[in-house]
């Protein structure tokens, strides 16, 4: 029987492997992936500086960040909505910070987490995905698809395979935004200087985050909405988008990439069950605005690597050593659920009865620095 087993050798089943890989412990990762494949396609992550720090305490960051476009950094944030007054500017100088987050390619990053695993020779078994997690008093179990069809048995069953949806005693819940996000590659007149937009429209967040040499572009919409905007000619959607921002952020010359994919939130009730512990995405898939569920995976991970590391072998998984760590994880975590959720609800209805109180709390948390530093570092950091 192992000490660990950690379902998913994505970016937050890699950090929890990483960050427990120098601890004696008996760890095996399974992932479905073939050996030595690599994500069919890219996408964007926006991660926090504490994601950063993160990232290089395990050894994973500097090689990543040395590839040429793997990573932009964010140095300000503009806070604006749409049809109302306030805006709110947060940025890297004023938090003594090189940058407040990044833009990084997912690809680059799974493929330094890789480099890193090896390098620190964490036993991972590829080709196997998990169909079905539970426990007992004594051990997780974890029924596989590929290898010898045996279940494998651990103190311990973490798991961070995307959706969670297979493991026994944690119900999950899923609220459907009736929104989608249409993405996009976006380029302006004038170069992005490290600053991300997001914009509140009556339709929902708007963001435009600094990547490369252009932006990538969120746009929430109506799925009807959404499916007018893909089939627009680029000059009439350029066109759509402009309308959309103030004439300090247009200049809008070309788009690439147009695709969409639905919107919701889902999380579990508890992430914990008996010998097992759910994180990233298997534990919340929030809204994107702001960028909050990557960053919240990753300091999932952390945390529970720390509680393995504080727990004793013999105590590895039991019930109170995995309270302990959902009670710690709690705050942070409802925080992040709590905090996307609202925005998503406040800055997404154009009721004019609610125009003046948001723009007058954007103008409020503009004109008052310890509470946009405060505001700030929960972003960056989460909540302890």
């Amino acid at each position: 029987m192992h000490d660990l087993v950690i379902v998913g050798a994505g970016p937050v089943g890699a950090t929890l492997a990483l960050a427990v890989s120098d601890a004696d412990l008996d760890v095996v990762v399974l992932d479905a992936r073939s050996r030595g494949e690599t994500p069919r396609g890219d996408r964007t992550l926006a991660l926090s500086h504490g994601a950063r720090l993160i990232l290089e305490r395990l050894g994973a960051w500097g090689g990543f960040s040395a590839k040429p476009g793997a990573v932009t950094p964010i140095t300000a944030i503009d806070i604006s909505q749409a049809d109302g007054f306030g805006i709110t500017r947060l940025t890297a100088h004023e938090n003594d910070l090189p940058a407040l987050g990044y833009v990084v390619s997912y690809r680059a990053l799974q493929e330094a987490l890789d480099a890193a695993l090896a390098r620190a020779g964490v036993a991972i078994r590829y080709g196997i995905a998990a169909t079905a997690v539970g426990g007992t008093p004594a051990y997780a179990s974890v029924e596989c698809e590929g290898g010898d069809g045996q279940p494998i048995l651990a103190r311990l069953a973490a798991v961070a395979d995307g959706t969670g949806a297979a493991v026994a005693g944690v119900p999950r819940r899923r609220h459907d935004y009736g929104q989608v996000a249409v993405i996009a590659r976006l380029w302006r007149d004038v170069p992005h200087e490290g600053i991300a937009y997001e914009r509140f429209t009556a339709d929902g967040p708007l963001a435009l985050l600094p990547e490369g040499d252009h932006y990538g572009l969120v746009w929430t919409a109506t799925p009807a909405r959404a499916e007018m905007l893909l089939a627009l000619p680029e000059a009439a959607f350029l066109a759509q988008l402009e309308r959309r921002f103030p004439p300090r952020v247009r200049g809008f010359t070309r788009v690439e990439a147009r695709r969409a994919f639905p919107l919701a939130l889902e999380y579990a009730t508890a992430t914990v069950g008996t010998r097992c512990a759910v994180l990233g995405n298997a534990a919340q898939t929030l809204h994107p605005v702001a960028g909050q569920g990557f960053n919240v995976g990753l300091r999932d991970a952390f945390e529970l690597a720390q509680a393995i590391i504080d727990t004793p072998r013999d105590a590895l998984g039991d019930a109170p050593m995995l309270e302990r760590h959902a009670r710690g994880r709690r705050a942070d975590r409802w925080a992040g659920i709590a905090f996307t959720h609202g925005l998503v609800n406040l800055f997404g209805n154009d009721r004019a009865v609610v125009r003046w109180p948001r723009g007058l709390a954007l103008t409020l948390l503009d004109a008052l620095p310890p509470a946009k530093r405060a505001f700030t570092r929960a972003m960056l950091f989460g909540l302890r």
